[in-house]
């Protein structure tokens, strides 16, 4: 690790590092997953691991309704204000998300309460709502802040740490033969953990206190400047997870519990990509303000996501049977066909994630929103007719297709924002 910070520019040696931090963390979070899905898949069965999926789905719908003042807007106002703002900057984005957060909440749970949902599948969504009061105010605001350092290591140690002790949590209560309901809950608790230890990392970092001060105007900006962005990231969460919503009204819940664990295990590994396009934006695009370098810096981003997407998408392909087999058993082997086509959506999603840095430092949001609009239109019309025929595989389709949609809008708008 010493090595990394040896360069001569400061800004890559940080980059450098955080890259090696986000690979660690990344594959923790891979082996966790695989470890609690494989725990989950086998103990619910493909019926209720088909509703569980279902409600991550849910909530994983519900989630963006909480990023108003995302990380498009908070990391940019975070580097160009003085640091003497920054508790200023921080604590009225705190405001603003957790008021969001509570709102979304209530109206999740008298959803629930009001029977618009399965009632297992309600049971386990309750539990899971619960992150959004902690992962948007509190690990969100503070990540804003690390990547606007380029050192997202506090974040990334606190999220391998606590998944660890949640997939040991897993484990326990598979092993107690507990309710369905009661995992939703250690998904919470595991928010909540993470959230309280990058508080008390802030707050180290301060002189022991937080610091943070509600500014009006900054309330105001974060409210009316985010709102554009806020509805182009519901729309992207939507075209994310419109395949399993499409697919749970034409499949049954078992079905969808297949589909829903190749999807599992291919979600993590397409989050490199976004993650990797994070924690290497701010040095490698954010900051970098002469159109050559810039283009330079982007071609080599591009050449690099490629290859590594298809390097990955070419040995989890050949490995898919060995994979679902080991991972989910014998009752899931229906999933390894889809989990190898599924892979390869990581190449679009990768290339589609380093375009989309140029829309976020340009703050187009306008661009943004009708891109994330295009790919769900292309989505749900390619879905509508595919899903019906091939069930599954149409839904991967749907998926590519909403991928090239928008990355085409990011090209077109790279061409036009970096002509020269």
């Amino acid at each position: 690790m010493r090595m990394l910070t040896r360069s001569g520019n400061p800004d890559v040696a940080r980059a450098l590092t955080n890259i090696v931090w986000l690979g660690l963390e990344r594959l923790t979070q891979i082996a966790v997953a695989i470890v609690i899905s494989g725990l989950l898949a086998r103990y619910l069965g493909p019926d209720a691991f088909g509703k569980w999926q279902y409600a991550n789905t849910l909530l994983l719908v519900i989630a963006p309704i909480t990023w108003v003042c995302g990380a498009e807007i908070l990391v940019p106002t975070i580097v160009a204000k003085p640091p003497a703002q920054t508790g200023a900057v921080l604590g009225s984005a705190f405001v603003l998300r957790m008021s969001v957060s509570v709102v979304a909440l209530l109206l999740t749970w008298t959803w629930i309460a009001a029977g618009g949902v399965d009632p297992l599948v309600g049971a386990m969504l309750a539990g899971l709502a619960v992150t959004l009061l902690f992962r948007e105010p509190f690990i969100g605001v503070i990540n804003a802040w690390l990547q606007s350092m380029t050192y997202s290591k506090p974040q990334l140690i606190a999220s391998m740490c606590t998944a660890i002790v949640k997939a040991a949590l897993v484990y326990m209560l598979v092993c107690m033969a507990a309710h369905a309901a009661s995992f939703g809950w250690l998904w919470a608790l595991e928010a909540a953990a993470i959230g309280g230890a990058l508080v008390l990392y802030y707050m180290r970092r301060h002189g022991g206190t937080l610091g943070w001060r509600f500014d009006r105007a900054l309330f105001k900006h974060f409210a009316s400047a985010g709102t554009v962005f806020w509805l182009g990231l519901i729309c992207m969460y939507l075209f994310l997870k419109l395949d399993r919503l499409m697919l749970a009204h034409r499949v049954s819940f078992a079905e969808l519990g297949l589909y829903s664990a190749a999807q599992q295990l291919n979600e993590n590994w397409i989050a490199l990509a976004l993650m990797l396009s994070q924690t290497i934006a701010p040095a490698f695009v954010y900051r970098v303000q002469e159109t050559p370098r810039l283009k330079r810096n982007l071609l080599r981003l591009f050449a690099m996501t490629a290859a590594l997407m298809i390097a990955g998408a070419a040995v989890l392909d050949a490995l898919a049977g060995f994979i679902i087999a080991r991972v989910f058993g014998p009752n899931y082997a229906g999933a390894a066909g889809i989990f190898r086509w599924a892979v390869w959506l990581s190449v679009p999603a990768g290339i589609e994630a380093i375009g989309n840095l140029v829309v976020l430092k340009f703050q187009a949001r306008y661009v943004l929103l009708s891109k994330w609009l295009l790919a769900l239109a292309v989505a749900f019309a390619v879905n509508a007719w595919a899903i019906p025929r091939f069930e599954g595989y149409g839904a991967l389709v749907g998926l590519a297709a909403g991928y090239l949609a928008a990355a085409s809008v990011n090209f077109y708008y790279i061409r036009l924002r970096l002509r020269a």
